[in-house]
């Protein structure tokens, strides 16, 4: 998408022209989604489910308030602590004189583990891989909460797998080969970049040069490219981050993939591996997205709205000239909605100029004109005739609905 000397809009602004999201006041750091946007959202978690089904993951969910306990067993708590996290004091009865620490969870991954230890795991069950769709808080100061690019609550597309070490490298090249698939379907320009130890960390030394010879291993042997981002690593492991450039060759950290020898020692995990002794399995992070909010936000800007047909909200607009074609657009429209299109007709007393306009504005992939031209051949062939413009003002001229329909589908299919 070439944006050269086009007015730049940022997500806010497109979010609420589009309609597709807003913040508040009554809620600050926290989107609210409108049914627009809730396509969006909703065709993202499609997509990635449909990714983490075919790569093997079981999806999970897990209590988004649990006692703070739990985080300090993680180490979470020495590392985030209060000021990171929103911690409450409560009551389990009635005049209680010990009231229990919770938080609403930051993270997914303590809790994982919980999933992990629910019973005894043998070697045959791992790589065990579990997702989790999950909603997250995290207490960002006032001043750097900016729309959904950094927001409190935050959805992320978290997984969690449990491996022997000698599944280390298959499963960091599998989802090295996620990252490249998914980020080479919205057009983005990306980077890796390997994080290491941080002054500040848990674990040991010996178990932290292992894990960055281990993705260091992986990148290579995937003939990736790479730098070196110098103690930018989690508290708990080295990881493998993703930067990508959008439609405004601005940079973004988005997808990450760690490896993590510190909680399963922590939480003593185990499984029993073939000689019926228990042994440590290996813990490694994956996010693809990032977090959902965070995506959008650079999503939306990266397409300045006019999303990919797949994405769109509304595929297909359809216009009738006069009142007297609306039994025939209407006719075209439920065929459409039967077929799985998220298409509208425009049914306002309104010059077809001006409908024309304001599905533009709108960013409407596809506008279906019927006029008396396309009535009299339908009536003509037997069969729904339409006139069809893309967004960007090519005019595809007339074609039967069901050729329109058949490529339609096949650009969704191939997410263009």
């Amino acid at each position: 998408m070439d944006n050269t000397d086009k007015k730049i809009k940022d997500h806010k602004t497109i979010g609420q022209e589009l309609e597709l999201f807003f913040t508040h006041e009554t809620a600050p750091g926290a989107p609210f989604w409108l049914p627009k946007g809730m396509v969006i959202f909703k065709q993202l978690e499609k997509y990635i489910r449909q990714l983490t089904d075919e790569n093997g993951y079981l999806e999970t969910s897990t209590p988004i308030m649990v006692k703070s306990q739990l985080f300090k067993e993680s180490g979470h708590w020495e590392k985030f602590g209060e000021h990171n996290m929103y911690n409450l004091v409560l009551s389990e009865e009635e005049n209680d004189e010990h009231p229990v620490n919770y938080t609403l969870k930051p993270m997914n991954c303590p809790e994982s583990t919980i999933l992990y230890r629910f019973r005894t795991r043998s070697y045959k069950e791992l790589p065990l891989r579990f997702s989790e769709l999950g909603r997250l808080h995290r207490r960002e100061k006032s001043g750097e909460v900016n729309g959904l690019l950094r927001v409190r609550q935050i959805t992320m597309d978290d997984a969690h797998i449990y491996a022997t070490e000698d599944q280390i490298l298959d499963e960091i090249n599998n989802i090295l080969e996620m990252m490249i698939e998914f980020y080479n379907s919205f057009g983005f320009e990306f980077e890796f970049r390997l994080a290491t130890r941080p002054k500040v960390f848990a674990g040991t030394e010996s178990n932290w040069t292992r894990a960055e010879k281990d993705l260091e291993k992986a990148l290579k042997s995937k003939s990736l490219t790479f730098t070196i981002k110098d103690q930018d690593g989690a508290f708990y492991g080295p990881k493998i981050d993703v930067h990508i450039k959008d439609a405004l060759g601005r940079e973004w950290q988005l997808a990450t993939v760690q490896l993590d020898f510190h909680q399963p020692e922590a939480f003593k995990l185990a499984y029993i591996d073939s000689d019926g002794k228990e042994k440590r399995p290996v813990m490694i992070h994956r996010a693809i997205f990032g977090s959902f909010e965070r995506f959008l936000g650079i999503l939306t800007e990266h397409y300045q709205g006019a999303f990919p047909l797949w994405l769109s909200p509304i595929q297909v607009a359809i216009l009738p000239i006069s009142d007297t074609l609306l039994e025939s657009a209407q006719k075209a429209n439920q065929e459409l909605l039967r077929k799985g299109i998220r298409s509208e007709v425009n049914i306002a007393n309104q010059t077809l100029g001006a409908k024309i306009r304001e599905a533009t504005l709108q960013k409407v992939p596809y506008l279906v004109i019927i006029g008396n031209k396309e009535e009299s051949e339908s009536k003509s062939v037997g069969k729904p005739i339409v006139s069809v413009r893309t967004l960007s003002g090519e005019d595809l001229g007339q074609m039967a609905l069901d050729s329109f329909l058949k490529r339609l589908e096949e650009e969704i299919e191939k997410k263009l």
